[in-house]
């Protein structure tokens, strides 16, 4: 198993999830990449207590955003890394 791919456990089986989520991430990731995004902002519009689609877990624990503190405020930026699965993504889109 890929470690980015998510796979949920049901009384059926096990279900790949990452063709649900791919593009939950890249538009979380095209949300925070268009203007500068505070934490508080992100949590609000992309926390889930759906274990099902952990979008923003996913994408952090992929090192595809980033939290830094300016002037005070917790803000979330696109990382390269997020830079370069937003771009894979609209190439192959």
């Amino acid at each position: 198993m890929d470690d980015h791919e998510l796979v949920l456990y049901s009384g059926m089986g096990a279900a790949t999830e990452s063709t649900t989520i791919e593009p939950l991430i890249a538009d979380l990731l095209s949300w925070i990449a268009k203007e500068e995004r505070s934490y508080a902002e992100v949590m609000d519009a992309w926390r889930t207590s759906c274990p099902r689609l952990p979008v923003w877990e996913e994408a952090n624990a992929r090192g595809l955003v980033a939290r830094e503190v300016r002037d005070g405020t917790a803000m979330v930026t696109v990382t390269a890394k997020g830079r370069t699965f937003i771009d894979r993504r609209s190439v192959s889109a």
